[in-house]
C-alpha cells in the first residue's frame, strides 16, 4: 500500500521538478534573448546616430548641353538697291506711266516734264553757235590771207600776229558754244524720268502739271522710289560678346508679323567690324532671299541665331549654385565624399537649369541643394536616389536592418523590451 502511495506521488513530482527547470530555462532564455537584443539595438542606434551627424547630400552629374543658346534680335526689313528719284530739270509734270506697285525695268518711262524755259535757252544756245562758227569762218579766212602777204612785206608781222590770235579765239569761242549746247540737249535728255535698275516702285510724289523743281533734298522734290525686292537686307546691332560666333556665313531664321509661325533664312554678307561706343554692339547685315515677294522692304522683323555649343559647358540645376561673398559657387564630391567648392560663371540661365561656361567638368559629382554651412574639406555621405513621393525624405532616412525579402525596420530603442 505504501509502495503504491509513494509511486502514485512521485510522478507528479518529477513533473513539477521538470516544469520548473523548463521554466527557468525559458526566463534565463528571454532575459539573454532581451539583453542581447537591447545591446543590437543600442549599437545600431549608435550606428545611425552616427551616420546621422554626416550631412546626407544628394549628387547630380553635369549634362552635356543638347543645343547651343539662341540669339534674338529685332530687326528692319531694307530693300536690296533703293533709288529716289529727282528732277535734273525745272518744269511741269507733263505725264506719269506707273503707280506704286507697278514693276518696271531698268531704263522704262516713268514720267515726262515739261520744260519750256530749257527749250528757250537750246534754241539761243543753238543760235549762239551759229555765231560763233560764222566768225570762226570769217576770222579763218582773214588770218589764211593776211599769212599770205607777210612774206611781200606788204603787211606787218604784227598785223598778222593780230589775225592769228583773233582766229583761235573765234574758234575757242566754237568750241564752248558748241559745249553748251550739248549741256543743253543732255538736260532736254532728263526730262524723260527712267528707272535706273529693275525694281518695283514703292512711292510716286507727283501728279500731272505739278511744278518741279530741280535738285535733291530741300532743293526739289522726290518724285518716284524705285526699290529692288528680289532680295532684301536686314541690318541688325549684335551685342559685343556675341560678335566672335557671327561670321560672314552665319545663317538666321527670320520670323515677321504678317506671316506667323513661318520662317525665312537670312545669311550673314557683311559686319562692320567694329564696335559702336555708345550701344557695345555690332553692326551686322544679313541678306535674305525674297523672289516669291512674300517679305515687305521697311517691315519689322525678328531675328534667331542658333549659336554653336561651347564644347567645355555643362548644365546643372539652378539649385545646385550657391553665392557668398566669394561669388558663385558649385559645390562638388571629392573621392572620399568631401566637400570641394569651385568657383563658374553662367553662360545661360534657363530658370530650373543653367549652364555653365567655366569652372566645372561632366565628370565631377555636383551636389544638389547643398546644406547650409558646409565648408571646404567636410566629409558628407551620399543619400540614395529617391524619386516621387519619397524623395523629400530619402536624405534624411535612417539606416535600416533586414528583416525580410522587401522589408526593412527602423532601429529600435534601448528600452524596448
Amino acid at each position: 500500500m505504501l509502495s503504491d502511495t509513494a509511486t502514485r506521488y512521485a510522478v507528479p513530482r518529477r513533473k513539477l521538478i521538470l516544469v520548473t527547470v523548463a521554466g527557468v530555462v525559458i526566463a534565463v532564455t528571454a532575459v539573454v534573448a532581451g539583453v542581447a537584443l537591447r545591446i543590437v539595438d543600442a549599437r545600431n542606434l549608435r550606428s545611425w546616430t552616427d551616420i546621422q551627424a554626416i550631412p546626407a547630400v544628394e549628387v547630380v552629374k553635369p549634362a552635356a548641353i543638347p543645343s547651343g543658346p539662341t540669339l534674338d534680335l529685332p530687326s528692319r526689313l531694307e530693300a536690296f538697291s533703293r533709288a529716289p528719284i529727282f528732277a535734273r530739270v525745272n518744269g511741269y509734270l507733263k505725264s506719269w506711266s506707273v503707280d506704286i506697285g507697278t514693276p518696271v525695268k531698268a531704263g522704262q518711262f516713268l514720267a515726262e516734264i515739261e520744260t519750256p524755259e530749257l527749250d528757250q535757252q537750246l534754241l539761243q544756245a543753238r543760235a549762239d553757235l551759229v555765231t560763233a562758227q560764222a566768225n570762226y569762218d570769217l576770222s579763218a579766212t582773214t588770218a589764211k590771207r593776211w599769212q599770205a602777204l607777210v612774206d611781200t612785206d606788204s603787211v606787218s608781222r604784227q598785223e598778222v600776229d593780230d589775225r592769228l590770235g583773233d582766229f583761235a579765239a573765234k574758234k575757242a569761242t566754237v568750241t564752248a558754244a558748241r559745249a553748251n549746247v550739248e549741256r543743253l540737249v543732255a538736260m532736254k535728255g532728263f526730262q524723260r524720268i527712267v528707272a535706273p535698275f529693275d525694281g518695283v516702285i514703292t512711292s510716286r510724289n507727283t501728279d500731272v502739271g505739278a511744278l518741279i523743281n530741280a535738285g535733291s533734298g530741300g532743293a526739289g522734290q522726290q518724285l518716284f522710289t524705285v526699290s529692288y525686292v528680289k532680295q532684301l537686307r536686314l541690318y541688325v546691332q549684335v551685342p559685343q560678346n556675341y560678335t566672335p560666333l557671327i561670321r560672314v556665313g552665319t545663317t538666321a531664321t527670320l520670323t515677321v508679323p504678317e506671316h506667323a509661325g513661318e520662317k525665312f533664312t537670312a545669311r550673314v554678307i557683311a559686319s562692320a567690324e567694329s564696335v559702336d561706343v555708345n550701344s557695345g554692339t555690332t553692326l551686322v547685315q544679313l541678306l535674305v532671299d525674297n523672289s516669291e515677294g512674300r517679305l515687305l522692304p521697311g517691315g519689322y522683323a525678328s531675328l534667331r541665331f542658333s549659336l554653336p555649343v561651347d564644347a567645355n559647358a555643362v548644365q546643372v540645376p539652378a539649385t545646385a549654385l550657391v553665392f557668398d561673398r566669394r561669388g558663385l559657387m558649385v559645390a562638388t564630391l571629392t573621392a572620399d565624399n568631401h566637400i570641394a567648392f569651385k568657383q563658374v560663371t553662367i553662360s545661360r540661365d534657363l530658370g530650373d537649369v543653367v549652364d555653365i561656361g567655366s569652372g566645372l567638368s561632366a565628370t565631377d559629382r555636383v551636389i544638389d541643394t547643398p546644406p547650409d554651412g558646409l565648408a571646404n574639406g567636410d566629409a558628407v555621405r551620399v543619400a540614395p536616389p529617391a524619386s516621387g513621393a519619397n524623395a523629400a525624405t530619402a536624405a534624411t532616412a535612417a539606416p535600416r536592418a533586414a528583416s525580410g525579402p522587401g522589408r526593412v525596420t527602423p532601429p529600435r530603442s534601448p528600452n524596448h523590451g
